[in-house]
């Protein structure tokens, strides 16, 4: 698209104060990375940094994402628009904003519209839209990026993210319409069956509900148990503050600088419980009241990290694969014991997940399963697995400080995950362990698997095609070592095709821009572009059973791909 001309296009079309920002712009790189693309809408929605442009997050980008679905909704029928879409919306900045926004274009578009009366976390959209039988469901979210985005995440009727075939339609009106002439105007005469409506206690009541059910061991007493909790300024404070409370913890005590929502998240550099910098506050609090365990959950409340004490009194933070390995071996080797483990369970992970929950899974007789990276991914799971009536979905899990136990939601969720945290710690508290002691059990048990993701931002149009000019490069290079230690395989998800030994086979899940080197000692490293931030990721997944061994790996490794992306 021709930046400039769409850049003058926008000051004369656009409302004053959104002209006025437009035309104090000098710089044109500014200009140009403002006006050069559209914000791209993916399965996920939209996502980017909020000003005024077509890249940018704003009313016109988000109003004219909504006229799209809006015309998808309309040629399902007056059905889809009478069950209409739910909106939800986080703790950042013009989220409130942008929800009412969006809630307007669907009344104009006779939609009916439940609105939730204030914040609320990403998976309680996602269950508030099977709960209310909706078509659609929206949530005004960046998750856990800085404090400069926002996001526009839409959900199908199942609760999980639009799956390819619905969001290519949608896409299809989108890039047909002007933002300009997206009304917001409500019909003067409502239409039968149509309505507007505010919601929130009765659905987070039904979902708190839910949410509850989900405990291993809700007979346990948690009566003096003390743990810190922080939600990071987002919408985590009263939903899990709530959970905990009603599972029988009577002594939470919260990080007070950090409670209030606040989309400056001033207290933290970027709010995402994967970066101990936020915990700072949390382990001073710790310290002061002898505290095994610290819970951080994001500012929309899908994912949670955790700092525990170890041995020697030290505040360590635990990695997502961590988190996921104490979680999945909690959960099956107690429903084990109990005799509540069915026959059919599944564990659902992805491709760049810890491989020690396929360990776990085949100790305990459990069908172990994996997708590409995203939790949509593992919604379809869940909703594939209830269609064909195959599996009992037990746990899904991602590295990246995902989790969700039950099929009320099809998103990860942290007030479940803070949950059976907790409940877990408790558990092995009584038998005088902390969660560290349990995570080196696992390790003597499965051996010492070390992941780490390495996150490289590349901003603007020439960081985009930086990042496709790497991934052609090691798609068209392969690695056949790296820190001298040989790489027997890999596998393009891409081309669907894989090679391994000399053996070639095809891939059985979709396509993606993914690639998956193969180590002869069972280890893996993964490379992809992040689908929602200007970011190529870097997967180190590290085995062996000497954890000295796979410490040195895991560091020849990577200084040779810090090596190779320096000299890229």
């Amino acid at each position: 698209m021709d930046a400039l001309k769409t850049y003058e296009k926008w000051i004369a079309c656009a409302d004053e104060k959104t002209a006025a920002e437009l035309s104090a712009l000098t710089d044109q790189n500014e200009i140009k990375d403002r006006f050069y693309r559209e914000l791209e809408f993916g399965t996920g929605g939209l996502r980017g940094v909020m000003a005024a442009g077509t890249n940018r997050m704003n009313s016109y980008v988000i109003g004219k994402a909504t006229q799209g679905l809006a015309e998808y909704i309309k040629e399902q029928g007056i059905d889809a628009r009478r069950r209409g879409v739910v909106i939800a919306h986080d703790s950042r900045n013009h989220s409130r904003e942008f929800a009412e926004h969006t809630a307007a274009v669907l009344q104009a578009n006779s939609i009916t519209v439940y609105l939730f009366d204030s914040l609320r976390p990403t998976p309680m959209l996602s269950f508030a839209v099977r709960y209310l039988h909706a078509f659609a469901g929206i949530v005004i979210t960046a998750s856990h990026n800085p404090a400069e985005y926002n996001g526009y995440k839409v959900y199908f009727e199942d609760g999980g993210q639009l799956p390819p075939s619905v969001s290519d339609r949608i896409i299809h009106y989108i890039d047909r319409i002007d933002p300009f002439t997206v009304s917001v105007e409500p019909p003067e005469t409502p239409e039968e069956g149509i309505k507007f409506q505010l919601i929130g206690k009765e659905v987070d009541d039904a979902y708190i509900a839910e949410v509850k059910k989900q405990a291993v061991h809700p007979e346990l007493s948690k009566t003096g148990y003390r743990l810190i909790y922080t939600p990071l300024h987002g919408s985590g404070n009263i939903p899990v503050r709530r959970i905990l409370k009603e599972t029988g913890f009577d002594q939470v005590l919260l990080v007070q600088e950090q409670v209030e929502p606040d989309g400056n998240f001033p207290t933290v550099k970027s709010p995402n419980p994967e970066n101990k910098e936020c915990f700072t506050r949390a382990i001073a609090l710790a310290k002061e009241n002898s505290c095994d365990l610290i819970i951080g959950t994001d500012p929309d409340s899908d994912r949670v990290g955790i700092v525990v004490r170890d041995q020697s009194g030290d505040y360590i933070t635990m990695t997502g694969n961590q988190v996921g390995a104490l979680l999945t071996n909690y959960m099956l080797s107690q429903k084990q014991a109990m005799g509540t483990l069915p026959p059919n369970g599944a564990v659902v992970s992805t491709i760049v997940t810890t491989g020690m929950l396929k360990s776990i899974c085949q100790k305990y007789g459990v069908t172990f399963f994996q997708t590409l990276t995203g939790f949509k991914f593992i919604g379809e799971k869940i909703h594939e697995f209830e269609q064909e009536n195959s599996y009992t979905f037990l746990l899904g899990l991602e590295e990246s400080y995902g989790y969700l136990a039950g099929t009320y939601a099809r998103d990860k969720d942290a007030v479940v995950a803070s949950m059976l945290i907790a409940e877990m710690a408790v558990y092995y508290h009584q038998q005088g362990k902390t969660l560290y002691d349990v995570m080196q059990d696992l390790y003597q048990e499965y051996g010492y698997y070390l992941e780490e993701t390495v996150s490289i931002t590349l901003k603007g149009m020439d960081g985009a095609e930086k990042i496709q000019a790497l991934m052609s490069q090691f798609r068209n290079a392969p690695f056949n070592s790296l820190g001298d230690y040989e790489i027997c395989g890999h596998n393009d998800y891409l081309t669907g095709k894989g090679i391994q030994n000399g053996t070639s086979y095809s891939l059985s899940l979709p396509q993606s821009n993914v690639l998956e080197f193969l180590f002869a000692n069972g280890s893996t490293f993964v490379i992809r572009p992040s689908g929602t931030e200007p970011k190529i990721k870097l997967y180190y997944m590290i085995r062996d059973k000497d954890a000295n061994a796979a410490q040195a790996m895991l560091h020849a490794v990577q200084a040779e791909m810090q090596s190779i992306l320096g000299q890229a």
